[in-house]
C-alpha cells in the first residue's frame, strides 16, 4: 500500500475501529455496557411477568366476586317469590275462612 492509501475514509475508519476493538477500555465499557444491557432486558421481563401474573390474579378473583353476587342475587330472588307465594296462600286461606263461615 502506498502512504496515500492511508487517507482513505474505509482505511481510517477500519483503523480506528481496530483499535477501539483492541483497546483495554473500550473492551471495559464495551463488556459493562452489555451487562447493564442484558440485567436491564431481564429486568423488564421479571417486570412484565409480575404484572401479567398480577393481573390475571385480579381477573380471578373479579371472577369469583361475580359469581358470588349473582348466586346472592338468585338466592334473593327464590326468597322474594317464595315470600310472594306465601302471602298470596295466606290471604287466599283468609278469604276461603271467611266465606266458609259466612261472613
Amino acid at each position: 500500500m502506498e502512504p496515500e492509501d492511508f487517507l482513505e475514509p474505509e482505511v481510517v475508519i477500519t483503523a480506528a475501529v481496530t483499535a477501539a476493538i483492541c483497546s483495554p477500555r473500550v473492551r471495559k465499557v464495551a463488556r459493562r455496557g452489555l451487562v447493564y444491557g442484558i440485567s436491564g432486558v431481564l429486568l423488564v421481563g421479571d417486570a412484565l411477568a409480575s404484572f401479567a401474573r398480577n393481573v390475571g390474579q385480579g381477573v380471578k378473583q373479579a371472577e369469583t366476586v361475580v359469581a358470588n353476587v349473582s348466586n346472592q342475587a338468585q338466592e334473593v330472588a327464590v326468597g322474594v317469590a317464595a315470600s310472594g307465594a306465601s302471602q298470596k296462600r295466606n290471604q287466599k286461606g283468609t278469604t276461603d275462612k271467611g266465606v266458609a263461615e259466612g261472613k
